[in-house]
């Protein structure tokens, strides 16, 4: 088995913003000193199991950096908004209909 550690908050490749993006994503993979640690043990090769721990650090660190695009508001089309009027007079309708007659 390897162990690939990275001390991410000593780290200066990237800018100040990136790597506390990093510390917030990727928190339940940093140990207490602050290192992001990746195992790997899938090949007999440690050479291997190498390349795969930092391949997959590679990979945690670029999704980690990914910024998500901002949620743009709509507004209900016009149809929509009146299909949903007409929902509501007919359920309406039915209520009133299950109402026992008035005695006026």
């Amino acid at each position: 088995m390897v162990e690939a550690l990275w001390p991410v908050a000593q780290t200066r490749m990237f800018l100040p913003e990136e790597v506390e993006r990093i510390i917030s994503k990727l928190s339940s993979k940093l140990n207490k000193e602050g290192f992001l640690a990746v195992k790997c043990s899938e090949t007999r090769s440690q050479l291997e199991n190498k390349q795969i721990a930092v391949n997959k650090m590679l990979e945690l660190v670029a999704k980690s950096l990914v910024v998500p695009k901002k949620r743009k508001a709509t507004k209900p089309t016009k149809a929509a908004k009146e299909k949903r009027l007409e929902t509501k007079k007919k359920d309406a309708l039915k209520k009133e209909l299950r109402k026992p007659p008035s005695d006026s």
